[in-house]
C-alpha cells in the first residue's frame, strides 16, 4: 500500500472518528492538479465546524481558504469544486503562488 493511500485512509479514519464524537465534518479532496503543485490528485484534508484540521491538500498554501470552504459546506450541505492557479488573485493572497493550478473538491459528510 502506498504512502498516499495509507495517509488518505488515516484521514477519512479521523473524519470518521470525528463524526462519532458528534462533530460536523467536511472532507477536501484534490481532483485535479496541473505544473507544480504541492500535493497530488486524491489527497485529502478533514475539517470540522469547531475548526479541527487532519491531512492537506496543498503542504500549507491554500489550507485557510478550503476550510472556510469546508466549514461553509457544512453550514449549506452544498459540496462546492474549488479551482485555484497563479491567474488567480484569489490563489495569490493564499499563497499559491508556484505556477501551478489545484482543484479540490469540499464536501459535507451526513
Amino acid at each position: 500500500m502506498s504512502t498516499d493511500t495509507t495517509q488518505s485512509e488515516d484521514i477519512l479514519a479521523t473524519a470518521a472518528a470525528w463524526r462519532a464524537e458528534g462533530e460536523k465534518v467536511a472532507i477536501a479532496t484534490v481532483v485535479e492538479t496541473w505544473g507544480s503543485s504541492p500535493r497530488p490528485a486524491g489527497s485529502r484534508l478533514a475539517v470540522t465546524a469547531s475548526g479541527r484540521l487532519a491531512g492537506s491538500v496543498s503542504g500549507g498554501c491554500i489550507e485557510g481558504a478550503v476550510a472556510d470552504a469546508a466549514k461553509q459546506a457544512m453550514a449549506t450541505g452544498t459540496p462546492q469544486l474549488l479551482d485555484f492557479g497563479v491567474t488567480d488573485e484569489r490563489a495569490w493572497e493564499v499563497g499559491l503562488s508556484c505556477g501551478g493550478k489545484v482543484k479540490v473538491f469540499v464536501e459535507p459528510l451526513t
